[in-house]
């Protein structure tokens, strides 16, 4: 679908890199996910944990609510052309827009469970809400009243079908509205509420953890492949309405099936987000703007605010004089800010050394996330109008079969499938031999490698839709295969390979224990803010480049258009991407060692000239 055809598609992908990188168990004693220790997850009073008894009703709830969101989604922008005889700009905007809304919900949802319901009322109260999301968009393809009369867009004269009017246009919104509340609820909670099951300070618990993963993302990969096949299948060439039917139905299992294995379940407690604690070093900061900070390298033991680390902390991080101006938000002025017990009186007025040093983290990586903008900008376009490209072209697999067009996308997983396996176990430790580094190259270099791919992308997309045009225009009876896309396709997937899944390894890296969830929401605010610029610039080329007896580059009928042009553009912007990253990315400090909490319990100022 158009920003979150393809969009819904890269974030589902996001989610199976995520869980295979993000969630291994580590090999050292500073590890890399968050665990609480065994009197905060589970008190006296609280059952022990519901273990694989749980598994299959999460599982199976997971699998069946992937299958239903994905496969309503995956061929969303085919259903727009079709059957509410949309243009590609309506259509772009619209998803864009939309796609925008879905990726960053899951920060709202993660705020909420954090701090006030717990993932158990999150997850359950944001299924039921999918639910009537799928339920209205079902209904949109069932009911005449609800969608325009039937119409074949793809014949002359084009622009000639009944366009929606504003009454279905607006059930189909508070559809994808109510879908993006699901999403929000659900995306951010599943996983670590499947973590929840588990006692994750046993070895039993801890591999419990790793099968877990390992079921999750198989049963994801298998949904994946049917939803971009069947389902796709179903709803192109069979009807809208069974497939959309379809996962709704399968939603509707999933919840049930969720609802029935509570007896069972683990319910952790929300502890709170980080979300407040990031504002309150910021409000501390500004409000203590006139204190002078210490200078040189003297012992300040009782200057700053040191408290023990929380329990979910594992390790503390040293004070850094990079972005001094925050460390004033550790300094005690007087004893009046702190209580008997050593405490803050006011949270907003004093903070401690690690809450500034993890915020610190966030700032000195915004940089670098808003680099991958750009290139997911590339992936969404991508997405968007291959589709297009491939209702023009000849899919036909022999005298009876046809490829759905929604379907193309497949070849980028397929890519990403084959190369990761020959990546991980032959390219990397050959890598490791010539540049000693772990990882073969830097997560820096990786993820700059997956941009200039995506631009890659852009050129050969732009050069194969050429082609297609002139073809188009020379043998208007005779379509090109729609296997000429699969260069751009396969590059796309090598973008995806080495941009994305690096993002995910850098901020899981780089951010320290209690900002984990942060790193992982990242990934989705780039591809909202993506979908955004895609509207943004789809918007400005549609009004810019219509001119007196020409059509516009993204114009409905993309043979009198310049959809080449497009994604020339969008290359360019690529390119002068690739200049600002490399700048900021020369500039980067990775993330100081942190203190191992055995081995130490004060904190030692760094020297500046080793940051």
């Amino acid at each position: 679908m158009v920003g979150d055809q393809k969009q819904k598609e890269r974030s589902s992908s996001v989610q199976w890199y995520c869980g295979a990188r993000c969630f291994q168990k580590p090999s050292s004693p500073e590890r890399e996910d968050v665990i609480l220790s065994d009197s905060k997850r589970h008190p006296p009073d609280q059952k022990k944990p519901g273990g694989w008894k749980a598994m299959p009703y999460i599982l199976g709830n997971e699998t069946f609510e992937r299958l239903a969101t994905i496969g309503l989604l995956a061929n969303f922008m085919v259903y727009l052309l079709k059957e509410y005889h949309m243009n590609q700009t309506s259509a772009a905007n619209i998803l864009n827009i939309w796609g925008g809304v879905t990726n960053f919900a899951p920060l709202l949802g993660a705020f909420i469970s954090d701090t006030y319901t717990g993932r158990f009322k999150t997850i359950t109260f944001a299924s039921i809400a999918a639910i009537l999301g799928m339920l209205t968009v079902t209904l949109t393809a069932w009911l005449p009243q609800l969608h325009p009369p039937k119409c074949d867009v793809a014949k002359p004269p084009f622009g000639q079908c009944k366009s929606a009017n504003s009454m279905q246009l607006g059930v189909l919104v508070m559809g994808l509205g109510l879908l993006s509340i699901g999403t929000g609820g659900i995306r951010p909670c599943s996983i670590p509420f499947g973590v929840d099951q588990f006692d994750a300070t046993t070895d039993e618990g801890v591999k419990g953890i790793n099968s877990f993963f390992n079921w999750y993302y198989t049963t994801f990969t298998v949904v994946i492949l049917i939803t971009q096949t069947v389902l796709v299948y179903i709803q192109d060439s069979v009807s809208w309405v069974i497939g959309f039917g379809i996962p709704t139905v399968l939603m509707i299992g999933a919840i049930i099936l969720f609802l029935v294995g509570k007896k069972v379940y683990v319910l952790v407690e929300p502890e709170g987000s980080i979300f407040s604690e990031i504002g309150q070093v910021l409000v501390a900061a500004y409000k203590k703007r006139r204190l002078t900070l210490p200078q040189g390298q003297m012992d300040h033991h009782g200057i700053f605010y040191d408290p023990p680390p929380k329990l979910f902390v594992l390790s503390k991080l040293p004070l850094t004089h990079q972005f001094r101006f925050l460390n004033k938000a550790a300094m005690i002025v007087d004893n009046n800010e702190l209580k008997p017990d050593g405490t803050p009186v006011n949270q907003w007025r004093l903070c401690s050394i690690q809450q500034v040093e993890e915020v610190k983290c966030l700032i000195k990586i915004i940089p670098i996330w808003a680099a991958g903008i750009i290139s997911f900008t590339s992936i969404s376009q991508q997405g968007t109008f291959t589709v297009s490209q491939a209702m023009k072209m000849n899919r036909h697999l022999g005298p009876k079969f046809q490829i759905p067009p929604g379907t193309v996308g497949v070849i980028s997983m397929i890519t990403i499938g084959l190369w990761l396996p020959f990546y991980d176990t032959v390219l990397v430790p050959a890598l490791r031999k010539i540049t000693k580094h772990e990882g073969g190259i830097t997560l820096l270099q990786r993820i700059g490698i997956g941009m200039i791919f995506s631009i890659l992308s852009m050129i050969v997309a732009g050069l194969v839709e050429r082609g297609r045009r002139a073809s188009a225009h020379l043998h208007p009876l005779s379509q090109v295969s729609v296997f000429w896309l699969a260069p751009q396709l396969i590059l796309m997937g090598f973008c995806e390979a080495f941009n994305i899944i690096g993002q995910i390894e850098f901020f899981n890296k780089q951010f320290p224990d209690h900002m984990k969830s942060i790193a992982n929401s990242l990934l989705f605010c780039s591809f909202g803010f993506a979908s955004y610029l895609s509207s943004l610039l789809i918007t400005i080329v549609h009004g810019v480049t219509a001119r007196h007896g020409h059509p516009d580059w993204l114009t409905n009928d993309i043979d009198a258009g310049r959809l080449d042009y497009f994604y020339f553009l969008i290359a360019g912007l690529g390119g002068l991407n690739i200049v600002y990253f490399l700048y900021f990315a020369r500039r980067y400090r990775y993330k100081s060692g942190t203190q191992s909490l055995e081995d130490q319990n004060d904190l030692e100022l760094v020297d500046p000239t080793k940051q």
